[in-house]
């Protein structure tokens, strides 16, 4: 990833994306299990395609302009096809169908790696060649992603895959507004990477996988559960939570640049998003589990997850960090 971050030349990046990736193998197929072989499968391949397909656009560009450098991406066509290979990369509509799959293979800790860091390379990627991006093109690969993001989570009970789903509603955000506003988008996907981290290190401290074992964490965790109540409401992006932020400065900007009808078509498909959210915060906070816990200390939370938790949710969860932006 820092190898991605740090180069300039095209053939240096996709070194590091391979690199990434073929670590990442073992990561994911560790469990022994066919569903994890079948995750690290399917990554694989999506991963290898999109690799191709950036290698093939950066030659490409090449070939005409005679210049291997990441910002100089003035080919046309390479430009279509970078910004097709990164969305494929990150998982972003239409070529989003790998990662839920993947993340619902994967154990929690990996699908948290797969949702937060392994987007950081492709992000930085679309960052650096967002002037010359076809803001025609990103704006549709968004709005696409925060429509089957919404539509995809409606009936999942499997929290990874519904977290899955989350990722490509807040990758259709951060798509919107890449090619109008870099700074804006970047500040969005580390939002998001700052609230789904806690989110899934309580999920993985309570041991929860489906909608159905977060019933039971009431009676044992109340704190983590009012913490994941919170997580879920602030991705959601409902105002005095930091979610919301990001998601009034890209409705802002697409207003100022006169997109007022996208604006308006993307507040309303989050709406699909906060119905997955709501209903699981139903499920965690309002119905009361059959059963009780007879032990006393299940409470107890591992220390090491415990600290960086701790660090993370206030800051997904206070606005104070980014309130002066909004001041001014």
């Amino acid at each position: 990833t820092l190898t991605v971050t740090t180069a300039n030349h095209w053939m240096t990046a996709w070194l590091g994306l391979e690199l990434n990736m073929i670590s990442i193998l073992p990561v994911i197929a560790k469990e022994k299990h066919p569903r994890s072989t079948e995750a690290a499968t399917k990554y694989f391949l999506t991963q290898a395609t999109a690799s191709a397909l950036m290698l093939f656009a950066s030659t490409i560009n090449a070939w005409q302009t005679g210049s291997w450098n990441i910002t100089q991406l003035n080919n046309k066509l390479s430009c279509i096809l970078m910004i097709a290979a990164l969305a494929m990369k990150m998982g972003a509509a239409p070529t989003h169908f790998w990662l839920p799959e993947v993340m619902q293979g994967a154990t929690l800790a990996t699908a948290l790696l797969i949702t937060t860091w392994q987007k950081i390379a492709p992000i930085t990627l679309l960052y650096m060649i967002s002037n010359h991006t076809e803001p025609i093109i990103t704006l549709s690969i968004g709005l696409l992603s925060i429509l089957v993001g919404g539509w995809g989570g409606f009936n999942q009970t499997q929290l990874r895959k519904m977290m899955a789903y989350s990722s490509i509603a807040h990758l259709g955000w951060t798509m919107t507004v890449i090619s109008i506003a870099p700074n804006i988008a970047l500040t969005n996907i580390i939002i998001y990477m700052i609230m789904s981290a806690p989110f899934f290190m309580l999920l993985m401290t309570t041991a929860s996988k489906t909608l159905q074992t977060m019933t039971t964490t009431w009676t044992h965790t109340p704190t983590t559960t009012i913490i994941l109540m919170l997580l879920l409401l602030s991705m959601a992006g409902l105002p005095p939570l930091t979610g919301f932020t990001p998601k009034l400065l890209i409705l802002d900007n697409l207003v100022t640049h006169k997109l007022t009808l996208m604006a308006a078509t993307m507040a309303l498909l989050s709406l699909l998003s906060l119905t997955f959210y709501l209903r699981t915060t139903y499920l965690l906070t309002s119905t009361a589990p059959p059963t009780t816990t007879q032990s006393i200390t299940t409470w107890r939370l591992k220390p090491h997850q415990n600290q960086i938790t701790a660090i993370l949710a206030p800051i997904a969860l206070f606005n104070i960090t980014i309130l002066p932006t909004l001041l001014t």
